[in-house]
């Protein structure tokens, strides 16, 4: 240990002592030396916890409202498919109930679920936490909200229509449309043999076969769609709007006694009976059109009416 010692000659008392101030720089030099043990330690400790992936007080922090928000989004989601639900089962009853009693057509799904279109509105999520999980939900929200509207929209029409439900019974084709006493029918709804083009071909409508020049009549209130004189196929035609997804034909007309756009109520002389077109001789063929498709008109017409009830419904006979 001499060689750590140093002494010093003291002139005063004539004799040599221990170097009191080498000793404290001794201490310094060690304590020195000790506070950078310590901080090399906590360098090394910091670097080691890092790559453990433990995180610092901020970082826990972060992490900590990242998890909340995450959580949160998952909620948003859950409420989203909620009200999906309810959305989707009020479009269901929508198209399978509400919309057909009033002959009005269903609402495509692609309609339904269209989204907003405008993708630059998601441009703001770009480089932000959990932006996948953000820009889903949005997207989701936006569905949700046109969903909302479209079914709005529908409603405010259905609401339209059953107003005017007391003006469905008479707009409905629910007579026939020559007197029943005066034609006998020919050819019913259904496959038949086609008198003229010799093949089973489908008959959309029902013949009814009498003298020519007998009135016919609008079978319900409605509005003269289109008329047509041809010398081919149906013949002189009248296509007459009812309203609720009703329409009717009336086919192979002598004479058209309306206009296109013209409003007529059930009873309104229209036409008389003909032979016209592709036929073999004077008679009616009456089509019945729902929503689009031909139905079988015998369902709408009542055969035990008498003249005196059919000549009081078409009133302007």
């Amino acid at each position: 240990m001499s060689h750590s010692i140093r002494y010093i000659y003291n002139e005063q008392t004539r004799a040599f002592e221990v170097d009191r101030l080498s000793a404290r720089a001794t201490v310094y030099k060690t304590g020195a030396v000790l506070l950078g043990g310590i901080t090399c330690f906590l360098i090394y400790f910091f670097v080691f916890a890092q790559a453990r992936g433990n995180a610092t007080p901020k970082e826990r922090l972060l992490q900590h409202n990242n998890r909340m928000l995450a959580e949160q989004i998952g909620m948003l989601d859950s409420r989203i498919e909620a009200q999906d639900a309810v959305l989707l089962d009020l479009s269901l009853r929508d198209n399978l109930v509400y919309r057909p009693v009033f002959g009005m057509e269903e609402i495509p799904a692609d309609e339904r679920n269209a989204g907003m279109g405008d993708e630059s509105r998601y441009d703001g999520f770009l480089g932000l936490d959990h932006a996948e999980l953000m820009e889903a939900s949005a997207r989701r929200v936006d569905v949700l909200t046109r969903k909302a509207y479209v079914q709005s929209v529908s409603f405010d029409e259905v609401k339209i229509y059953s107003s005017r439900a007391g003006d469905m019974a008479s707009c409905i084709p629910s007579i026939y449309p020559v007197n029943p006493k005066t034609v006998t029918m020919t050819s019913p709804f259904g496959a038949r043999f086609h008198p003229v083009r010799q093949a089973i071909i489908f008959h959309e409508g029902v013949d009814l076969a009498g003298p020519a020049g007998q009135p016919v009549y609008a079978t319900g209130d409605g509005v003269v769609e289109s008329t047509q004189i041809n010398f081919s196929g149906y013949g002189n035609v009248i296509i007459i709007d009812h309203g609720f997804g009703y329409k009717t034909r009336y086919a192979h007309l002598k004479e058209i006694n309306v206009t296109a756009g013209q409003v007529v109520i059930r009873g309104d002389k229209i036409g008389t009976l003909g032979s016209s077109g592709l036929s073999t001789g004077p008679h009616l063929h009456y089509e019945v059109i729902y929503r689009g498709t031909q139905i079988n008109p015998w369902n709408y017409l009542n055969p035990d009416i008498s003249p005196e009830e059919y000549n009081k419904q078409a009133r302007h006979g």
